[in-house]
């Protein structure tokens, strides 16, 4: 049986959990791997078949999106010849992360697909949004990488589809301490700028920076590291707590560590705001931007004791055993439909 799996990479925790869900896939499929986009710096610990351009977004330095430098460095004509060209065919199964050639490419060709990501978990109604939902977005998370079933995660099973987050095998087997630091990783934000208010509080910081390429270095109370996975998961792993952005893994990660945790959604990024949305109802503080006072803001939580706990048990088998079902439902049919147009 032959499965190809598309990776949507723009940031981290795309790469992170699907290089979980593929160890364990490896040892039941014959597994190909696509990725789009190479805005992450977690390697994907697989070969990889396909590496295209994709379509995703370029960050900011001052907590928002860089829209013009996204649309300026789109390919758009790229894209749809990706679509085209793309074997699919080849496949029993297409598994998209939020990946758009390869669930296209499936849409468009007939092949059987599986939408395995927290982007999946939108499609229900019962998911948490923030008041005023962007209906537009909506609209694109919808049909960005549309596929034919959809296997979501979340912080909690909102519906019947939905699961809870894949915690990675380092995460689980981490020598989890309180080494009394904090964590930061806000890759929408400049270390320099997240400075300002970082020095006025005077615990030790640990901030890791897409925008840093170099060597760590430390300036008074804070030390900036370049974004390294195996650093960040020893920062976040003995820190007492973990200041990030809305994404979906890491603050997941954080919850599962019994870490405090506090959140700064991406400006004009619609899912951050829906994911700050479902752990402000967890009772986690959510920013919703740097303002001048945010120092008091920090002050107050690394004063707080309030942590939430998630008992994340692992799901992965249960979740690839559905997978797997969903690809031998569609394996006989499509041997015969081969067999019968080779003659």
């Amino acid at each position: 049986m032959k499965i190809l799996f598309g990776i949507q990479g723009t940031g981290n925790g795309h790469i992170s959990r699907s290089k979980e869900v593929i160890r364990h896939l490896v040892k039941r499929a014959d597994v190909d791997i696509l990725v789009s986009e190479s805005q992450h710096e977690v390697d994907v610990g697989f070969d990889v078949k396909y590496n295209l351009s994709g379509l995703g977004y370029v960050f900011g330095k001052r907590g928002g999106i860089d829209y013009w430098n996204s649309v300026k460095n789109a390919r758009f004509s790229k894209f749809i010849s990706d679509i085209s060209s793309l074997p699919v065919e080849k496949y029993d199964l297409v598994i998209s992360d939020f990946e758009p050639i390869t669930a296209w490419a499936s849409k468009t060709k007939g092949v059987p697909s599986v939408s395995l990501s927290h982007h999946a978990s939108f499609l229900s109604p019962k998911t948490p949004r923030p008041k005023r939902k962007n209906y537009f977005v909506e609209f694109i998370m919808r049909w960005y990488a549309p596929c034919r079933v959809p296997i979501g995660f979340h912080f909690d099973r909102y519906d019947t589809f939905i699961h809870t987050p894949v915690i990675r095998e380092e995460i689980r087997n981490a020598d989890v301490k309180n080494n009394g630091h904090y964590s930061v990783y806000l890759p929408a934000y400049d270390a320099n700028y997240l400075m300002r208010f970082l020095n006025k509080v005077r615990v030790k910081w640990e901030i890791f920076s897409k925008h840093h390429k170099g060597l760590p270095y430390s300036e008074d109370n804070v030390k900036v590291f370049p974004v390294s996975n195996e650093e960040f998961v020893k920062s976040m792993a003995t820190c007492e707590g973990l200041l990030c952005g809305g994404g979906f893994d890491t603050p997941a990660e954080a919850l599962y560590l019994g870490k405090k945790l506090m959140i700064v959604p991406m400006k004009g990024q619609y899912e951050q705001h829906c994911n700050a949305e479902a752990l402000r109802r967890l009772g986690i503080p959510v920013v919703k931007k740097l303002g001048k006072d945010f120092d008091k803001v920090l002050q107050e939580w690394v004063g707080s004791s309030f942590v939430y706990y998630a008992d994340y048990k692992n799901n992965l088998p249960t979740i690839i055993e559905s997978v797997l079902e969903i690809a031998e439902s569609s394996y006989l049919p499509r041997q015969v439909s081969n067999l019968f147009s080779a003659r």
